[in-house]
């Protein structure tokens, strides 16, 4: 049924190879003949001036060009590969022992249709253009090695694959052909361009090259070979500037978008004719298999446009004996008659004519003598240059490939084999899926010493060299392998390329050109992609506070980790600076040293009062209690050492507690002075002995009862809710800091700590306000007024300097407040008396103390007078004593207070007790 099948579509589409000149077969009989697909002739196209395009013949009008006819050297030194190694095969008695192979070649012209029509042929025994046989006359073939194109073997193998017939290319890499499911019995010794683009990824990864253009065939090869580059770059870093497919009107604006684009590097898997026609020379080239290896492509002509190119070409080898095999031609001998290709051949190598074919032969063409002689690694013809066994190599193992599952067949035993019960293939026989069963499982080392096999999709190992190349002094390229790329489905990948054998592209010298579209960031900053535009075309933005990045080209910043914070540079993180007023801080130092300046001077004052205490001065300030209010001044300077350092649990208590016990302290000793002055100068009668309720003791169980409530208060709050140390997030300058604090524990104990000195501050500014008229020259208690005004004002200015100072500043606001208040009391109660005592001695004696208060004294004793002369005028004593002294005493001026003294009345000597009180 499908020989009948393809008869009929042969005889609708008129088909027959041996009616048309430029096609033909070569045959060999044999026990199993191999079919072999090779274009031996192409159409080269000649284009109207815009343009050309290497490799490409479906897109282009047919009025613009004019196709003629080629003879490719290359192919037919496949064809000749494929005899070889069939010939070899059967020479060697391991291989395939009583079995010869034959084959069956035939022309494709480069075209699906023919390439079709070829293997049709081939598989029914209906090819018609073998030399020396009748139409119809030829074995039917079980496997085809071919074709070299994608696009004919995706046609050939789509038809053929429904019938189980196997078909084993040597170059068509399309990845699209790994698919089993539409392909089931394709195979080939070339890798998938699935390889290739995981091979040219890395290599644009490995060397920076992450903004690149993309120029295809508009041929499936071209078309899949960007697809799989596409999917490989996914991920990766690398971005595509542009992706373009040559055709006709687009030719010249492909050339424009390639020269003015930023990318310097541009995979190829085509090349345009019109990137050397405009003179394109600073673009690093990427090539594919399918031309880094073209010689002509890599002509003279086109060096300064893609000299320093790089690519990746199949793996090459050297066949042995394959030279000699190649050279024994001639169009004399006997071989020419089975091969319709040899005379085209000759002429095409030696530029004459032999006649055979006149219409195809230049009228300028002389003829060929005969003795022209093919040269063994002759560069100049390409049938006959070795040098470069690629695709040759692939035909090779192609058909040993054929050969070790035919030995794989031939080594069943019965009974143990894989089709109907156990039985094994009939060689005489083969069915063409049998040969498929076997190929799948083939496993070989060829003759060269590579191992070889083909993997689920049918696909072999990946083995590619990186070419590169060079320019010779003569100025010719030259293939230089600067590296290798091998690759396999289950295995991990190798990539090697020497960088000091590579010429660069593009101008660029012995430097790696630098294709990118953005700079990449420097440490310190992240990327932020532009809108619109693909990933690798970024601006660079510095990272935020409190993040970091330390690696060029960094994608985003990464956050530090916990009591850490960036340096200014955001290039590492570094500990957080922990922030408290410690005594290496200048502000520190200079804080304590007012502190203990404070407590010297307090110190020098006691010691001064104390060595001076037997003086009138000091005896009529109440000596007793200016001592314990320089004691206590001493504990206010010294407490706010107590606040420099870093915070401990022990610290954080003896702050406030000290800092509150001995400023009640002060307080209490300046309120008993206060109100002692008060009573003293205000008590004018003298039967209201108020005095005796202000004796020392009673100064001391007051000053002491005062001072007993704020211990107590102390201790509830360090019972219940003590402060402790904290840590809190700060900001100073440029960056947070780790804030030691000592926090209050409870804000109700720490409320009535300030505000029962505050109470007692107050209270204390309160008589020192009622007791400002006492008489001009005694000033005790304006100081006292004076002190507490300071004391008051710098507490009150202290609130909202503490709750707006930041970090360690809140600490130094409370010290300084601590201090200025103490410094008030102390310059305002003891700096006068102090320069008396040691400057002024001469004024500090009794006689000169009563002048101080001599119109006072006076008074009291007009009081004494008055109550004793005129004790009827008592009572309105009561109500105003002045007019009492002003009407009974008149103008009182004596200085000596003793005249006026009654010493034998009874209301004198009351008179006298009291005198005797405000005196002393």
């Amino acid at each position: 049924y499908l020989s009948e099948w393809i008869h009929q579509m042969l005889l609708k589409n008129r088909y027959c190879i041996s009616s048309k000149p430029v096609s033909g077969s070569v045959y060999r009989a044999g026990d199993v003949v191999i079919g072999g697909l090779f274009p031996i002739h192409h159409f080269v196209i000649v284009f109207s001036p815009e343009g050309n395009v290497y490799s490409a013949t479906s897109y282009l009008n047919v009025s613009s060009f004019l196709p003629s006819v080629r003879f490719n050297q290359r192919a037919y030194r496949w064809l000749q590969t494929m005899i070889f190694a069939v010939e070899e095969i059967n020479r060697d008695p391991a291989l395939l022992p009583n079995l010869t192979l034959g084959f069956l070649a035939s022309d494709t012209c480069r075209s699906e249709g023919t390439t079709l029509g070829a293997a049709l042929a081939m598989v029914t025994g209906k090819e018609t253009s073998v030399v020396g046989t009748e139409c119809g006359t030829t074995p039917e073939v079980p496997v085809i090695i071919g074709d070299a194109r994608s696009s004919a073997s995706m046609v050939v193998a789509q038809t053929l694959g429904p019938f189980d017939l196997p078909m084993v290319s040597y170059f068509a890499t399309c990845a699209c052909l790994s698919d089993t499911w539409r392909y089931p019995s394709f195979f080939r010794t070339v890798p998938s361009d699935a390889f290739q683009a995981r091979g040219m990824a890395k290599l644009l990864r490995q060397l920076g090259w992450v903004w690149v253009g993309l120029v295809s065939e508009d041929g499936d090869y071209g078309k899949f070979g960007v697809q799989v580059l596409l999917q490989e770059l996914q991920g990766s870093g690398v971005c595509v500037a542009y992706s373009e497919l040559p055709s006709k009107r687009k030719i010249r604006h492909i050339a424009d978008t390639i020269r003015g684009s930023t990318a310097r590097v541009v995979v190829a898997f085509a090349l345009m004719e019109e990137v050397v026609r405009q003179n394109i020379t600073d673009k690093q080239w990427i090539a594919s298999e399918a031309w880094v290896t073209f010689s002509t492509i890599a002509a003279p002509k086109n060096l300064p446009s893609l000299a320093g190119t790089i690519g990746f070409a199949l793996k090459k080898a050297e066949i042995p004996g394959l030279g000699p095999f190649l050279t024994r031609l001639h169009p004399d001998g006997d071989y020419q008659k089975s091969d319709p290709f040899l005379r085209e051949l000759w002429e095409e190598m030696f530029v004459c004519s032999l006649g055979v074919y006149p219409s195809l032969t230049l009228p300028s063409r002389r003829q060929c003598t005969g003795s022209e002689v093919i040269r063994e690694g002759d560069f100049t013809p390409k049938y006959a240059d070795v040098s470069q066994l690629r695709a040759s190599y692939n035909v090779y193992k192609a058909v040993y490939a054929i050969a070790y599952a035919i030995q794989d067949m031939m080594a069943c035993r019965p009974g143990d084999g894989v089709f109907n019960g156990g039985q094994c293939p009939d060689i005489r026989k083969l069915q063409p899926s049998q040969i498929v069963h076997y190929l799948r499982g083939v496993n070989f080392s060829t003759p060269v010493g590579e191992s070889f096999h083909f993997d689920m999709n049918g696909d072999p190992p990946a083995s590619y060299d990186i070419i590169n190349w060079h320019v010779t002094p003569e100025g010719t390229a030259e293939f230089v392998q600067v590296g290798h790329f091998l690759s396999s489905e289950g295995s991990d990948d190798q990539f090697h390329i020497d960088m000091d054998k590579v010429v660069w592209g593009g101008g660029s010298g012995d430097e790696v050109p630098v294709s990118v579209c953005s700079a990449d960031c420097s440490p310190g900053t992240r990327r932020a992609v532009q809108k619109g535009r693909p990933v690798c075309c970024f601006d660079c933005l510095s990272c935020a506070e409190g993040e970091i990045s330390n690696t060029t080209g960094s994608v985003e910043c990464i956050r530090c980790p916990e009591r850490f914070w960036s340096n200014p540079d955001r290039t590492a993180c570094i500990p957080q600076l922990v922030d408290f007023l410690s005594y290496s801080d200048t502000m520190g130092v200079i804080l304590s040293v007012i502190s203990v300046s404070g407590a010297t001077l307090t110190a020098g004052a006691l010691a001064t009062f104390l060595y001076h205490r037997h003086t009138a001065l000091v005896k009529a300030n109440n000596s007793e209690l200016s001592f314990l209010l320089l004691l206590s001044l001493k504990l206010c300077f010294l407490c706010a050492l107590v606040f420099i350092g870093r915070p401990k649990p022990w610290t954080c208590m003896l702050r406030h507690t000290l800092f509150g016990i001995s400023f009640v302290f002060c307080i209490s000793c300046l309120l008993s002075r206060t109100v002692v002055v008060l009573v003293a100068f205000r008590a004018t009668l003298p039967g209201e002995n108020l005095m005796r309720y202000f004796s020392p003791t009673q100064q001391r169980m007051g000053i002491s009862l005062c001072t007993l409530i704020q211990v107590l208060i102390c201790v509830l709050w360090l019972a219940l809710a003590p402060p402790r140390p904290a840590e809190r997030r700060g900001r100073e300058g440029r960056g947070p800091r780790v804030v030691l604090e000592c926090e209050v524990g409870s804000v109700v104990g720490f409320s009535l700590v300030l505000g029962y000195i505050g109470l007692l501050a107050s209270l204390c500014l309160l008589l020192a306000f009622l007791a400002r008229k006492l008489p001009d020259n005694f000033n005790e208690a304006k100081f006292i007024t004076f002190s507490m005004l300071i004391f008051c004002s710098v507490w009150i200015s202290f609130i909202p300097a503490y709750v707006s100072s930041p970090g360690k500043y809140t600490v130094a606001v409370e010290i300084f407040a601590i201090l200025a208040s103490s410094f008030g009391l102390l310059f305002c109660l003891f700096a006068p008396k102090c320069f008396i005592i040691l400057l002024r001695p001469e004024r500090n004696t009794k006689k000169h103390m009563i002048p101080l208060t001599d119109s006072f004294v006076t008074q009291s004793m007009c009081v004494c007078l008055c109550v004793s002369v005129c004790p009827s005028s008592y009572t309105k004593m009561k109500t105003g004593t002045f007019h009492c002294l002003l009407t009974h005493c008149g103008n009182l001026s004596t200085p000596d207070h003793s005249l006026f003294i009654p010493k034998k009345t009874q209301g004198c000597n009351h008179c006298q007790k009291y005198f005797n009180n405000v005196l002393s």
